[in-house]
Parts: C-alpha cells; sequence; structure tokens
C-alpha cells in the first residue's frame, strides 16, 4: 500500500507527539521507581537476584516499561514513513520534557543552564520541523501516489 507525502504527513506528527509523550513518561517513570527502590548493591549473586526482585515489585517501574514499549513502537511506526533525519532530531525533543516532568512532578531542581540547553534543544526542533518529514523516495516495488498523478 502506498501513501502520499501528504497522507502521511498529520499522521507523522500524532505518532511522533505520541512517541514524545511514552518516551518522556517512561523515563520520568523510571526515575520515579529507581528513586523509590533506592540505591542498589550488587556485590554477590543473591545480592543481585534480592535487587532485581525489589525493582520487579515496583509498580512505577512496570508502567514506565510499558510507556517504553509503546515508545519503541510509535517510534518504529514513524520510522516507516518519515526519515531518521527527520525523526531523531525531533525526538530530541524529550529531552526538553524530561526535565519540566521532572520539575513539575517529581520536583527536581532545574539548573539554569540546563534551562538554557532545553531551549537549544527547542530551537533545533523548531528548525527540524520546518523541513518535510520524508525526502526519499519510495523503496523499489513502491509507487508514490504523486508519480501517478
Amino acid at each position: 500500500m502506498t501513501h502520499s507525502t501528504r497522507d502521511l504527513r498529520p499522521k507523522t506528527y500524532a505518532f511522533l507527539f505520541l512517541e514524545l509523550l511514552f518516551g518522556t513518561l517512561g523515563n520520568t517513570l523510571f526515575d520515579k521507581g529507581m528513586k523509590e527502590v533506592g540505591a542498589l548493591g550488587f556485590l554477590s549473586a543473591s545480592q543481585i537476584w534480592a535487587e532485581a526482585l525489589r525493582i520487579a515489585s515496583n509498580g512505577s517501574m512496570w508502567v514506565g516499561v510499558l510507556c517504553m514499549v509503546l515508545f519503541i513502537v510509535c517510534h518504529m511506526l514513524v520510522l516507516s514513513w518519515a526519515d531518521y533525519s527527520f525523526v531523531m532530531p525531533f525526538s530530541a525533543f524529550s529531552y526538553g520534557l524530561v526535565p519540566l516532568f521532572a520539575f513539575f512532578w517529581l520536583g527536581e531542581k532545574v539548573l539554569t543552564a540546563r534551562w538554557i540547553g532545553i531551549g537549544l534543544i527547542v530551537a533545533g526542533v523548531a528548525l527540524v520541523s520546518t523541513t518535510p518529514p520524508s525526502t526519499t523516495e519510495p523503496a523499489v516495488g513502491e509507487v508514490s501516489l504523486e508519480r501517478l498523478k
């Protein structure tokens, strides 16, 4: 099945948004879960198993894993429609969202230098988002609807 670039643009942006949301939530929940679990020690095999059990019994970790699986699914879908050189810089926006979630949800202090870095990331994502999501030709055997017009 083929799609025109115009047909894929709304879907691409919708799934990029979901990718950002799930990735940011997943990483934030991992942080929350590991703070709840506490510092880990790996001095012996029995301690490693005990630590793994503590992690596996934490609800925040499981919800984080679910979010990261959904992130990967969205990421693979978007990569099937858009260029890697578009998707990855756009995905970097999560580097700005994670500190926002940490600040507002987890109560972490975010230093001024980090906020400046976040601003630079947002500016870069804005620049990348002005380019078309896909500039590559369809794979061999696929025919672009644009060519049929």
